[in-house]
Parts: structure tokens; sequence; C-alpha cells
């Protein structure tokens, strides 16, 4: 069997060999564990906040009007992105300098204390301003965490496995990821069908949160036994102003990193975050309802980063990642279905834009660590991502919302369909000057 490998200068070459795939170590497997399941924590975490901000707003931004009172929680969901890229700067370069393990150690323990104090945290009604002042500042926290934490454990990841297997991690790792994505909505889905609407308003909401600062106990002693990837020669080797001159040298690699990441973080939190806002607080729909499809669309997100992990292991992740990329440019418009209120239309659109979704989920963070050369990769990879998700990712459910609620339903489709076009050409141009560093 031919199988086709991509050279450093972007080109194919014929390689006459039989696709092996090389078996994990029992440390690589015990790493992959740790990583994942602390991905599993942010995400749920991350994502709770998004999906309760209906809840939110009202209680500490609180409004005659409840679109209103949903849009500024939402504003806030938006500002812990947009902290994404200092946690990427800081964590990113500690992690290229002292190694991977205590970064990722770093990340869990500020995402699990920040969601704590958002459980308990008093409400507007109680301690006035200083309620919406505290949640912001829990979002930030959570902001420089999640900078640092979806680019640095799939880089940390590809490190452990044998050459050819980060297709595998890719599905790995977003499986983790989604698990986490389709918890948020599950529990709080459940939440509602247990507590009466008033309760949730009034105290129900702050259950899922709860629930996600109690697992996180479990997944910081689970991480305490990660395998370091960084050599102690190239520890000794790096240095601050050596890892950001290697960032600066690999500044287009960055750039592309930061579409091709935003265009597919600007369509998920679409699909998992805006689309259910919208949902609940511009078509009014049934609360149980609607998390009940969002929980359906994380389930075909966590079962499909396997089926696409699997297809993707020892192949191109070039190729596949151009193509897929390519079909999330019609796949947006999907969304224009859903114009007024009906739970049909609402289902139609969040489940029929799932595939291409979860296409482009799996590989994104595996092929924007692969143009980052290894010893500088924390640093520039988690730039890149923190940047990407700062500027499309966090803004998206706004945007979508707000879009919506003036009847321009055709724009946000159009801003994603030019997000997903131009991650292609700079990912393409990054890879011709730069070339790749992991993978194929």
């Amino acid at each position: 069997m031919t199988d086709t490998r991509i050279t450093s200068d972007g080109s194919s070459a014929a390689a006459d060999t039989t696709r092996i795939i090389h078996r994990l170590s029992p440390d690589a497997k015990r790493g992959l564990l740790g990583l994942g399941l602390g991905n599993t924590l942010e995400w749920y975490d991350w994502m709770i906040f998004g999906l309760l901000s209906a809840y939110l707003g009202p209680k500490f931004f609180p409004s005659d009007d409840p679109v209103v009172s949903t849009l500024n929680a939402l504003a806030v969901f938006a500002v812990g992105f947009f902290f994404r890229p200092l946690g990427g700067i800081v964590l990113g370069t500690a992690a290229d300098r002292i190694g991977r393990r205590k970064v990722m150690m770093v990340s869990i323990v500020l995402m699990a204390v920040s969601t704590l104090v958002i459980a308990v945290l008093p409400t507007y009604e109680v301690i006035g301003p200083w309620a919406g002042i505290i949640l912001l500042l829990c979002r930030v926290l959570q902001g420089i965490s999640t900078g640092v934490e979806a680019p640095l454990s799939t880089a940390h990841a590809v490190e452990l496995v044998p050459e050819g297997r980060e297709g595998f991690v890719a599905g790995i790792i977003s499986f983790f990821v989604n698990i986490g994505i389709v918890g948020a909505p599950l529990v709080t889905w459940l939440v509602t069908l247990f507590v009466a609407e008033p309760d949730m308003s009034e105290w129900g909401w702050r259950i899922p949160f709860a629930f996600g600062a109690a697992l996180s106990v479990i997944i910081i002693y689970l991480r305490r036994t990660l395998p370091e990837t960084m050599t102690k020669e190239e520890l000794a080797d790096t240095t601050t102003g050596s890892v950001w001159t290697g960032v600066r040298k690999s500044w287009l690699s960055v750039l592309a990193i930061v579409f091709v990441v935003g265009a597919v973080q600007a369509y998920n939190y679409a699909w998992n975050v805006g689309l259910p806002n919208a949902a609940r607080s511009t078509m009014k729909e049934d609360p149980s309802a609607v998390f009940g499809y969002t929980t359906l669309l994380g389930l075909v997100l966590v079962i499909g980063s396997l089926v696409v992990g699997k297809l993707v292991d020892g192949r191109s992740l070039s190729r596949w990642f151009i193509v897929t990329r390519l079909l999330a440019i019609p796949s947006v418009f999907i969304m224009l279905m859903y114009v007024q209120p009906g739970l049909g239309g609402f289902a139609a659109v969040l489940l029929g834009g799932s595939v291409v979704l979860v296409l482009n989920m799996t590989l994104y963070n595996v092929v924007s660590a692969s143009l980052i050369p290894k010893v500088y990769r924390g640093a520039g990879a988690s730039l890149g991502y923190g940047l990407g998700v700062a500027l499309f990712g966090g803004t998206a459910s706004y945007l979508l919302v707000w879009f919506q609620s003036l009847g321009l339903h055709w724009l946000f489709p159009t801003y994603v369909a030019t997000l997903c076009a131009l991650s292609v050409v700079f990912y393409l141009i990054a890879r011709r000057v730069n070339g790749i560093h992991l993978g194929k």
C-alpha cells in the first residue's frame, strides 16, 4: 500500500510502505487519560456559563428586557475569551520553559476555583454591582486557564505518542472535549427536569456549576501523574527570549492558527451556545426541549470525534483539514432554516450542521500544533489559539443572538463562511513558508 506523506515544504512524496499504526506505551495511555479528562472538565465548566446565560443575566445584570439581560451575560461570557491570549502568552511560555506537566496542573486548578466561586456567588439583589464584577473576574480566570488548556494539552498529547498517530490523538482529545461539551447541556437538562422553572431561575442554575467544581477534585488528582515531554536538555537550552524569537520568526504560522481556530470556534459556539440561547430568549422555546436537543448535538460530537480520529489515523491531516474546512463554508448556511419560532426548525439546524462541525472540531488543534516547532510550541500555538478564540469564537454567540434580534439572519453565516475560507488560505501559505512539524 502506498502512503502519501507531506514534506516540510508542503509537497507530496510517495513512500512505498504499509501504513503501520504503532502501539502506545502505558505512560502514553495514562498521559492521554489525564490530559483528556482535564479537557472534559475545562470544557464542561466553560460551556455551562454560556448555556446558563439566560438565567445568569437577570441575576447579575437585571433589566426589564430579558433579551438585554441575556446579551449582558453573553458579553461577560465573551470577556473570558479576550483573556485567552494572556493565558497563552504567560502559561504557554512557562510550558516551554519549565515543562508541560506543571502548567497543565495550574490550568485545571484555575478553572476549578473560578467555577466553585460562581456556584456560590451572591446575586445583584444581595451584594449589588459587586456580583457582576466578581462574576467577570471569574470569567477572566477561566479565560486565562482555557487560553493554554486546549492548545497545550493537544501539543502535550501528540508529543507523547509515536510519529504517525496524530490523527488518533486528534480523535481522542476531541472525544474528551466533547464529553465536556455534551455533559454541560446534559447536566443542565437533567436539572431542568427535576427543578421547576421558577426555582431554576432562582437557585437551580447553581447546581451545574457545583457539579463541575466537585468533579475537579478527581481530575486534579489524575493530572499529578502526567508524563513530561520536554527533555532536560530542551528545558536547559530554552529561555523566554529564545521562545519568543522563535514565535516571531513563525509569525505567519501563528496568524494561520488564529484563523484555523477562530473559524471553527465561531461555528462551534454558534451551534453550542448561540443557537440555544437564541431559541430560549428570542424565540421563546421550551428550555427543557432546547437543552435536550443540545445534548443530542453533543452526543453526535462525542461519537463522531472517535470516528474521525480512526479515519485520519496514519493519514494526511493536512488534506483532511483542507477538505473538511471547505465543507464548512456551505454547511454554516443551514442556520437560515431557523428564522422563526419552532422546535422542528431548531432541531433541523442544530443536528443538520453537526456532521461538518465534528469533522472540523476534531482536527483543528492538532493541525494548529503541527505548524509550530516543539521548543516554542507552547507559546506559539497557545497565542494563536487564544487570539483566534478571542476575536472570533468568543463573540460568535453574541453576534448570532444580536443579528437575529435585528432580523439580519443571513449576516452571521456569511461571516463564518468568510472566516473558513480565510483559514484555508492562511494555512496553505504558512505550510509552504514554514513547513509542518507534526504529522504530514
